[in-house]
């Protein structure tokens, strides 16, 4: 759990530090005059090898964009849609204006004037964009001083997304039952996790799937289709585990781990 903690800081320590330099580097190249008198002073005799150091932005940008995306989906999913809003061009814009520029836009060169030559969008207004987004993501770190923020789920996702990749291998190595059971149990961990962080606890010394799907219904944590495609992924564990008198086929363990990793992603 540490060490993998320690992969999460590592990663998110290097994305704030790349985006602090690809802010900068917006900033040089959209207003060199601010950009001059901000750092010229403070920066003194360093200013000429820090502005060398600069990445280009356009080139640069995107794979911080998805490094970053993957890492708040996972850390901070409440401002996902934000993070993504920033970059991607709103649907149904019908003009660019000052407030609808976007990442995209800027990566694109798009700007727009006036019948006067007066700037109505340019590259500059995709400035406070990205800050946004770089601000988004060093909010992620105080996940990791908040009590609110649950270390043992995050390692136990990545735990869970480790085990559904095996099943799919035993699965394409036609070691069918195995692989259902492995998914199997990943289903019946994380509806335990589910009902421990919402407080429902079972008397039952060895709850099954199926133990926990009608605890979780009973307490309106799940709806009546949820509740029946957890029913669903039961029966095809069990067929996996103890139905002896017909096998289970290829598919059925493929719909098995597909629903596991489907209800791991979106029940918690």
């Amino acid at each position: 759990m540490v060490a993998n903690l320690e992969k999460y800081k590592q990663d998110l320590n290097r994305l704030i530090d790349e985006g602090e330099l690809l802010f900068n580097a917006m900033q040089l190249k959209e207003l060199p005059d601010q950009f001059e008198e901000s750092f010229k002073q403070h920066l003194k005799e360093g200013y000429v090898s820090y502005v060398k150091k600069l990445p280009n932005f356009i080139h640069k940008y995107q794979p911080w964009y998805s490094e970053s995306l993957i890492l708040i989906k996972q850390l901070l999913p409440d401002r996902l849609n934000d993070f993504i809003k920033y970059y991607e061009k709103p649907k149904g814009r019908k003009e660019l204006t000052h407030a609808n520029y976007v990442i995209e836009d800027y990566l694109q060169g798009l700007r727009r004037r006036n019948a006067y030559g007066e700037p109505i969008a340019d590259q500059s207004d995709a400035l406070p964009q990205f800050l946004q987004q770089l601000t988004i993501l060093i909010s992620v770190k105080q996940r990791f001083k908040s009590s609110l923020f649950d270390l043992k789920q995050l390692v136990q996702a990545d735990l869970f997304d480790s085990e559904l990749d095996a099943a799919s291998e035993l699965n394409k190595n036609k070691f069918t039952r195995a692989a259902g059971a492995v998914a199997g149990v990943v289903l019946e961990k994380h509806l335990c996790v589910v009902c421990d962080n919402h407080n429902l606890k079972l008397t039952k010394k060895n709850p099954t799937i199926n133990d926990f799907n009608e605890l979780l219904k009973a307490n309106n944590t799940i709806d009546v289709p949820m509740w029946r495609f957890i029913q669903h992924l039961g029966d095809l564990r069990n067929l996996c585990d103890h139905n002896k008198s017909k096998e289970p086929s290829s598919q059925d363990v493929t719909d098995l781990i597909d629903g596991v990793k489907k209800i791991s992603k979106n029940l918690s």
